[in-house]
């Protein structure tokens, strides 16, 4: 059983249906936007046609209620989607959308979901509401990121959570239950990437908001479904004990409520089984399995990877109930093991009585909570082990900075710079914020971002020989940093960074520091080599203002406003690259995060006159003047042709994939490597040409140099030209699908620069500098 599956839970935090206790999601979503959303007919005295949200919703609840989402829902959702389009009704046309990605994750079509991702969040962008802190817009943002976390690319899902964030505090309610979801998916989230503390902290939260608004926590299906999560994490941390607390508990309010119906019951019976099992209650966890089966499949039928997971974890139970001499027989009855509790039975809190923990994201609101889910039984595939068969303490690895022979110590380090950094803020830097600063600690963002490769994620052995080691920057704001800044910035500097990895990748630095009686944290050194390009106003790490920080990578305090298209043309894509790349480990005011998401915002005008330049560039360079080059013998010059046609195609794949979602293309040493992590993930639009670049690359000193027309010898260009050739042009056909794709054209021309007045056609603005001469 593989660990990492264990916190895969229901993911239902848009989607209602009848069991749920708050149905607001999607109406907030349409209701939301509606204002810009108003339509005219192209015909004086006609309306276009009308389409109404509420039926839509009511008639996908209808299909919930009959238990027919397996066959009925996904066309009735696409056929929603032509027919609010069709009517011209963009906050109706959100709503679908919304609705279609929870569908969609529920039924594992991860791939299918990449489409309505992009275009939820295009959709949003063109209707404004990027710029602004609607709920309508926090919807959004909250469903394409637990749709990326379904989907495994949790850098993206965790960016769009904070996103989610910083609009949730300006849009909600403190009681709001949709607060709940987020923290809820938060936990997932960490849970998936192997922060259970910090996903324990989510969930405790999110049971918070819930139950402070709850008319009946003891019979209140998303009380419940929280008590389920937060199990789950439990089971994790080893705390089995009050895993088997809130599981039970869990349980307790489906039997009092009478909510043993609801889909959502399998979670928490599945739940239930995996404590047994972690317990080696193998009766009462094959039991939990096969009443979950029976609950998922009535709900949504055998082909789902809810049952396929579920199935499997039964399977597993079995044998090992069989391996324990236990039996067990059809109906759920354990043979030696007494009876475990049934779907109404009494449920006791001891340990003896079983834990459970299958994962339910609280519900949040919108048709269809029922299948807005991530697994209603996926759970471990493999559990640590615990007592006498618990595996010995790894070995670990120390690890010094700041001596004579750094490059050479600091190279054998086996983790990423971003986990080094987390691991250095978390041991270190919060305690010492918490000790010397209380009154602050609660208003300093901290994090890694902007230069270096670690802020990318792509450092490795080679990048350790300069400017590596525990490192992370601290924010403030400038009325802060006046007060502490500079004695801040003295404490960090003297904070210990001799630490120890060990053979599961995890960090610990040398015993934390005593603080004496003042409270000071002892010197450890001179910290790791930082040449001169990192020091001074140029330096990567310390105590920054937020306006003086970005600044000092983009020329910008904050981002431009969306109405100056001419100063984000002025930005460097690498430039907004370094400004939002990283990870933010903590901001409570979320300032930083939102100065940090301006530069992440290009306004969907600025990106579409981006595009339109860069097919001219792919058919100048690449369609015309390369063959050419190549024709009267000039390798320099088509060298040179190569060059810029790689570029401009590599940024069109970037900008295509929207900024706000994949994050801008990064300065030339790294710009592959992001091309490579984007071709790869499921949500990649254009994924094959990352690839075919690297080809023409490849074959371009054969081109230019290789071939007996250039005074070579050898069997000639002849070949390497033809495949460059035959490249460029089928890059050229993908562009012009995607472009159609996008409704970005009607034409099939795949010469690019004849493409270039159809894009530029969907730019509102009428300012010049958008538009090509």
């Amino acid at each position: 059983m593989d660990e990492e599956a264990l916190l895969k839970q229901f993911a239902a935090q848009f989607a209602h249906g009848p069991d749920d206790a708050d149905d607001t999601d999607a109406a907030a979503a349409a209701q939301g936007a509606d204002s810009t959303a108003n339509q005219v007919a192209d015909d004086a005295d006609q309306s276009p046609a009308t389409f109404d949200t509420q039926q839509f919703l009511n008639g996908l609840d209808a299909i919930f209620d009959r238990h027919a989402a397996a066959t009925e829902a996904g066309p009735y959702l696409e056929q929603a989607m032509v027919d609010a389009e069709n009517a011209g009704d963009e906050a109706g046309l959100l709503t679908v959308l919304n609705e279609t990605m929870g569908f969609y994750r529920s039924q594992g079509r991860h791939k299918e979901n990449q489409w309505i991702v992009q275009r939820a969040l295009e959709l949003a962008a063109r209707m404004g509401l990027t710029t602004g802190t609607s709920e309508a817009w926090a919807t959004t943002l909250i469903n394409c990121a637990t749709s990326m976390r379904a989907a495994k690319q949790y850098d993206q899902a965790e960016d769009l959570y904070h996103q989610a964030q910083s609009v949730c505090r300006h849009s909600l309610a403190p009681t709001d239950r949709r607060l709940a979801a987020l923290h809820n998916n938060l936990s997932m989230l960490y849970s998936e990437t192997n922060r259970p503390d910090k996903a324990e902290l989510e969930l405790r939260e999110a049971l918070r908001i819930i139950e402070a608004s709850s008319v009946n926590p003891d019979a209140d299906i998303d009380v419940a479904s929280s008590h389920t999560n937060l199990a789950l994490t439990l089971l994790t941390e080893h705390k089995l004990e009050d895993a088997h607390w809130h599981a039970a508990k869990a349980l307790e309010i489906y039997r009092t409520g009478h909510l043993e119906h609801s889909a959502h019951y399998a979670s928490a019976l599945a739940g239930f089984a995996q404590v047994c099992f972690a317990e080696r209650r193998y009766a009462d966890a094959v039991t939990g399995y096969r009443h979950a089966l029976a609950v998922i499949e009535e709900c949504y039928g055998k082909d789902t990877d809810y049952w396929r997971i579920t199935a499997d974890n039964l399977r597993q139970a079995e044998e090992e109930a069989a391996k324990a001499g236990v039996t067990v027989d059809n109906a759920g009855v354990a043979g030696d093991a007494g009876t475990p509790p049934q779907s109404g039975s009494r449920l006791s809190n001891s340990p003896a009585q079983g834990k459970t923990g299958a994962g339910v994201e609280a519900q949040v609101g919108s048709a269809s909570s029922a299948v807005d889910a991530d697994t209603p039984g996926a759970l471990a595939q493999a559990l640590p082990e615990t007592g006498a068969n618990a595996a010995s303490s790894p070995s670990t690895v120390s690890v010094s900075t700041g001596s004579a022979g750094a490059a050479e110590a600091v190279s054998a380090c086996p983790v990423s710079g971003l986990k080094l950094a987390r691991a250095f803020w978390t041991q270190m830097g919060k305690p010492m914020i918490a000790a010397k600063y209380p009154q602050y600690a609660g208003r300093i963002a901290a994090g890694l971002v902007g230069h270096g490769s670690e802020c990318y994620g792509f450092d490795d052995a080679y990048s350790q020989d300069h400017d590596f080691g525990p490192r992370f920057c601290l924010w403030l704001t400038d009325e802060d940093y006046a007060a502490i800044g500079e004695q801040l910035e003295v404490d960090y500097e003297a904070l210990p960074r001799k630490f120890s990895v060990d053979a599961q990748g995890r960090v610990t630095f040398e015993a934390h520091a005593r603080s004496d009686a003042s409270g000071a944290f002892p010197s450890a050194g001179a910290g790791s080599p930082v040449t001169p390009r990192a020091q001074g106003a140029n330096r990567r790490d310390g105590v920054f203002r937020i306006g003086d920080f970005f600044e000092s990578i983009t020329g910008y305090r904050t981002a431009p406003a969306q109405t100056a298209p001419h100063e984000w043309l002025m930005l460097q894509e690498s430039t907004l690259a370094a400004a939002t790349n990283g990870e933010v480990f903590a901001d409570p005011t979320g300032l930083f995060s939102k100065t940090r998401q301006g530069f992440k915002n290009m306004p969907d005008d600025v990106r579409l006159a981006l595009i339109s330049k860069r097919l001219g560039m792919i058919a100048q360079a690449g369609q015309y003047n390369l063959p050419r080059s190549l024709k009267r013998g000039d390798g320099a010059a088509a060298w040179l042709s190569i060059h810029e046609f790689v570029q401009a195609t590599a940024s069109l794949v970037f900008l295509v994939n929207v900024p706000m979602v994949v994050g801008y293309m990064p300065y030339y040493k790294w710009q592959f490597a992001a091309l490579r992590k984007l071709s790869g993930s499921m949500f990649a639009l254009l994924p094959n040409v990352g690839e075919q670049l690297e080809t023409v690359m490849r074959l371009s000193s054969a081109a230019c140099y290789g071939g007996a027309g250039f005074g070579e010898g050898g069997k000639g260009a002849a070949p390497a030209i033809e495949k460059i050739n035959d490249i460029v042009e089928q890059i050229a056909v993908d562009i012009v699908k995607e472009l159609k794709r996008e409704h970005l054209t009607t034409s099939g021309e795949t010469f690019l620069e004849w493409q270039r007045p159809y894009v530029e056609d969907h730019i509102a603005s009428d300012d010049p500098v958008l538009k090509s001469l």
